[in-house]
Parts: C-alpha cells; structure tokens; sequence
C-alpha cells in the first residue's frame, strides 16, 4: 500500500510495506524484506513478519534496507546505507545516520539523533531526545557468544530520555544511561548511570553535573 505524493528512486524493490503520504525514497533502497535465520544466530525468529510501516514525510536513502516487521514513525530521515531490521520501532522525527545498524527488537523514541556508523544492538531500548554520536557500540551479551546460559540474559542498553552518548562509545549489555546523562566519547559504559550526571574514561566513572543550560528542559 503506497500513499500519496511518493518520489522513488532507481533499483528500489518494495517486498511487504505499507507506506505513508510524501514518501521520499532513494536509489537501490529495500523496504518488507524478510529476516533469514544465520544457524547460530541468538535474536532471529523464524517467522513471517508483517509488512513494513513507513509514515508520512519520510526520506529514504540510498541503499538503506528496511526488512519487514519494522514501523517507522513520521518526519523520519534514514540517511544512506543505514539496516532497519524486524521488530524495530522509530518514533517521529528521528535521525538515522549514514551505515548505522539497527538491531532486531529495538524501540526507538521520538526526536532522536543516531549518527553515523552507530550500532545499536537487539534488545535496546532509546527514549525520546537522545543523542548518539558517530561510531557509538550498543552491546547486548555478557557471554561473548559463549554458553547456552547466555541465551537466558539477552538485554541490550536503556537510554533514558534526553540522554546523550558522545562518539565511540561503548555500553555494556543491559546497562541503564540516566536521563539527561551525557557520557565522553570514547568511555566504555560497565554501569548505570545516574540523571543529569556527565560520565567519562574506561570505565567511566561520574565527573560533575551537566551545565544548566545542557539540560533537556531548557533545550525544548
């Protein structure tokens, strides 16, 4: 189902998807692709996903592929090359920079910016207004691939609203980024962290409150 006003590019192949007013799409994008299963793979589910949800005023870059199962909100720009796998939501007005990768089962809030070559791994969670540098790693398993427990604690990281990851970042499975936090680039995250704090090192460790003026609230 397609709405209406679309502009579609060269080599576009449209499998399962249901598409909103003034869509925008780019060369060589794939939008309702089914998931295929890698044998040792831990977050794929063998099934049939529903078609594709892209909403009204989004563009699409060249060669992003969305799969099937993916909802898409309003006023989304997915920039070139970007993976949207099943299962993953995006709120309105989010950012998805060049050749990021959004893992299977992830939620996504509204007015988020994610920049380029970030990797946000299955099981995450990112509320509204975050920020995600470039380079950013989300992880989601202790194990390391390791030991069938390991498929009993699958957990990828929780950004609280308004949090702000700085570039190469790495967060640790299941690790909770409070809201307002701001984390330096380059830490690696093993803990959660508390509200409005500024988080630095490997590991990072808490440094001093977000400047005032910082703070989501005055930035809205």
């Amino acid at each position: 189902m397609c709405g209406d006003y679309m502009k579609v590019g060269k080599n576009v192949i449209l499998y399962d998807a249901e598409l909103g007013d003034n869509v925008t799409i780019m060369d060589n994008v794939v939008i309702g692709k089914q998931p295929f299963k890698a044998k040792l793979s831990a977050t794929t589910d063998m099934k049939k996903y529903p078609p594709a949800k892209i909403g009204n005023n989004v563009t699409i870059g060249t060669n992003v592929i969305i799969y099937a199962g993916a909802v898409i909100g309003n006023n989304v720009y997915i920039a070139d090359g970007a993976i949207i796998r099943e299962e993953v939501t995006i709120g309105d007005n989010t950012i998805i920079g060049c050749n990021s990768v959004i893992e299977n089962k992830t939620v996504i809030g509204k007015n988020c910016k994610i920049e380029t070559k970030a990797y946000i791994c299955a099981y995450s969670t990112i509320e509204d207004y975050c920020f995600i540098g470039p380079g950013v790693v989300f992880t989601n398993d202790n194990y390391v691939g390791r030991d069938k427990e390991r498929f009993k604690h699958y957990k990828g990281p929780h950004l609280k609203r308004g949090a702000r990851i700085a570039a190469g970042v790495v967060i640790l499975p299941g690790v909770i980024i409070g809201e307002d936090s701001l984390i330096g680039a380059g830490s690696v995250v093993t803990r959660d962290t508390e509200q409005g704090w500024i988080y630095y090192g490997c590991p990072a460790k808490k440094i001093k409150l977000v400047d005032e003026k910082q703070l989501l609230k005055n930035n809205i």
